[in-house]
């Protein structure tokens, strides 16, 4: 009886593990997700003036707009890089959660990571 009621425990454990560790992974990648999605459309925001003057279409200017996106990566204490190209920012999150019921498991964490990309585009304001 003592090993049926051992492996029972353990299990009831382990499902219980999953469902709060695993909302607490859920919620880490949502805030991933948020950060990258910020830190993308910072970077969106450095576009090429002198080519939009001489009415051509939006550039960004790649290499700032890289640096804007890490930049608001580091203040806002996010690990993760960010690439962009002449029309688009690309940012990824990673994040790691520690575990409250899996580390009795020997999980003790959950890595977690979020990609968001923003495109420069014109709107009308009329």
């Amino acid at each position: 009886m003592t090993p049926f009621t051992v492996v029972v425990v353990m299990g009831l454990l382990a499902l219980l593990g999953l469902t709060v560790d695993g909302g607490l992974a859920l919620a880490a990648k949502a805030r991933a997700y948020g950060e990258a999605q910020e830190a993308a459309r910072d970077g969106a925001r450095h576009l090429d003036l002198k080519l939009l003057r001489d009415q051509q279409p939006l550039t960004l200017r790649a290499g700032e707009a890289e640096q804007a996106a890490t930049s608001y990566l580091r203040t806002a204490g996010a690990a993760g890089e960010a690439t962009a190209s002449a029309d688009q920012v690309t940012v990824t999150v990673h994040r790691t959660q520690r575990t409250q019921l899996l580390a009795l498991l020997g999980i003790t964490t959950i890595n977690v990571s979020a990609t968001a990309t923003a495109h420069a585009e014109e709107t009308d304001t009329q």
